[in-house]
């Protein structure tokens, strides 16, 4: 029982680390690009990256969103699935 829970944590934490990866990565992408521009510019206004920050993600979790739903399904049917045979 004890490393079915242990194993359960550890599908939970790898899942939650792929599906947080492709906002994560696009939110780096945009601010090292946003970056480089006002380190060319010299426009050092703090605020300037929040809004293409944000615009980045929400358009990522707009494309990924649906395959992220599915994985996250898939983890819950297993769950469900397996839940049964360890609840005496």
């Amino acid at each position: 029982m004890e490393a079915y829970v242990v194993s359960i944590a550890k599908q939970a934490l790898y899942l939650t680390l792929i599906l947080t990866a492709p906002p994560v990565a696009a939110a780096m992408m945009c601010g090292l690009v946003v970056s480089l521009i006002q380190a060319t510019t010299q426009v050092q206004e703090q605020t300037l990256t929040f809004v293409p920050k944000l615009v980045a993600t929400v358009i990522t979790l707009a494309l990924v969103g649906p395959w992220s739903l599915m994985q996250l399904v898939n983890f819950a049917h297993s769950l469900m699935d397996s839940f049964p045979t360890y609840v005496k």
